[in-house]
């Protein structure tokens, strides 16, 4: 096979449609733009979202893009099987040790631990969520699991998703 031999799979190069070419190009006249209005002049017809003055839907519905919950809480994760690999047994577990292995950015940061894995170590671990599944094995393995609640101030404390018993609860603890 020469360089002269080669060809492009058949349909994979279409000529472009040229329009505006006379009635028996199948394009002609108007062009494929209908009878005049806003799309039948040039420069003319509006963004991708244009709804005829309505308010888009892109900007109706916050969560298809766009939108940022500013009350949205970021744990950072770490699995039980990480914690197996880089602690040893009867270690204590918290924000700076996990920052110090490096399984977190940063130790102030809430912390959630996830339930991927097996754990044979007694460790004692603090963070401020635990699963079900990684509270058991950490439990079944001989260690113990400390729970921190999040302080929570400001605009986030009023999140109606927060029950009014845990309000009251940090409102006690001065949080």
């Amino acid at each position: 096979m020469k360089l002269h031999d080669l060809k492009p799979d058949p349909g994979s190069k279409r000529k472009r449609t040229r329009v505006g070419r006379g009635i028996a190009a199948g394009k002609g006249k108007t062009a494929g733009r209908g009878h005049k209005g806003q799309g039948a002049r040039s420069g003319g017809g509006k963004g991708p979202y244009f709804e005829g003055g309505q308010l888009p839907l892109v900007r109706r519905l916050p969560f298809k893009r766009g939108f940022t919950n500013i009350f949205a809480i970021n744990y950072q994760e770490v699995n039980v099987d990480m914690l197996e690999a880089r602690f040893e047994d009867g270690a204590m577990v918290d924000g700076a040790s996990l920052a110090a292995v490096g399984l977190v950015r940063d130790a102030d940061q809430p912390i959630k631990v996830l339930g991927r894995g097996d754990l044979g170590k007694k460790l004692e671990v603090h963070a401020n969520k635990f699963t079900k599944s990684a509270a058991e094995k950490i439990e079944g393995a001989g260690g113990s699991v400390h729970r921190h609640a999040l302080l929570v101030t400001g605009a986030r404390a009023t999140v109606k998703k927060m029950r009014k018993v845990d309000l009251e609860r940090l409102a006690g603890e001065g949080g």
